[in-house]
């Protein structure tokens, strides 16, 4: 059940924990008084990766995406076709060998 804060005309701050579909208390606990609720603004934190950085990017961020993205396919690219040619080395005799 939520807390709920009220404040009346003479100043007197009090909470009252009621269900949310429970009516709005009307009256001040103390001097009797006419109350209003009291509304807080909410506490957001944004945790995590993700936020303000990628959030409503730019051309320049989209182009630094695609260009990280490219340099990452090439590096790909180079490590299998190094173990291409590593694998054509062993099966053409350029392991290790055995002598009697």
């Amino acid at each position: 059940m939520p807390i709920y804060e009220y404040r009346c005309e003479n100043g007197h701050t009090f909470e009252v924990m009621q269900r949310m579909t429970d009516d709005p208390v009307n009256v001040c606990q103390t001097c009797e008084a006419p109350v209003q609720r009291v509304f807080h603004p909410v506490a957001v934190h944004f945790k995590g990766s993700g936020f303000y950085n990628t959030d409503y990017g730019t051309r320049k961020r989209k182009r630094e995406l695609e260009s990280s993205a490219k340099e990452g396919a090439d590096k790909t690219e180079a490590k299998t076709a190094e173990k291409k040619t590593d694998k054509g080395k062993d099966a053409a005799g350029g392991g290790a060998t055995k002598s009697d």
